[in-house]
């Protein structure tokens, strides 16, 4: 029994807004049946005990430490900006 149709394909290649041809249709719903019981094998697979992986290599976050560090002047900082009001940097309007 086939896992997908042809008419599953083609309806899904309108949804992504791609045209196929018959015979492109037929070879994608002979892939994707073939995809699909590829699935079902590994459903049949005993994977209790197995703990979850996100990746295949123990990577972690490296990150340095937060560290409290002297800012910049306010005035320097406002010398680069193209315009400024009361201390801070002024930006046009973007909602009326």
């Amino acid at each position: 029994m086939a896992r997908i149709t042809k008419d599953e394909v083609k309806h899904v290649a309108n949804l992504a807004r791609l045209s196929v041809t018959e015979e492109e249709a037929e070879m994608f719903t002979k892939q994707l049946d073939a995809i699909i019981s590829f699935a079902e094998q590994l459903n049949e697979l005993d994977t209790d005990g197995i703990e979850a992986t996100t990746h295949v290599l123990d990577v972690r976050n490296v990150l340095r430490e937060d560290e409290v560090k002297q800012s910049l002047p306010r005035e320097e900082v406002l010398k680069n900006a193209p315009d400024e009001q009361d201390g801070q940097v002024k930006v046009p309007s973007i909602l009326e």
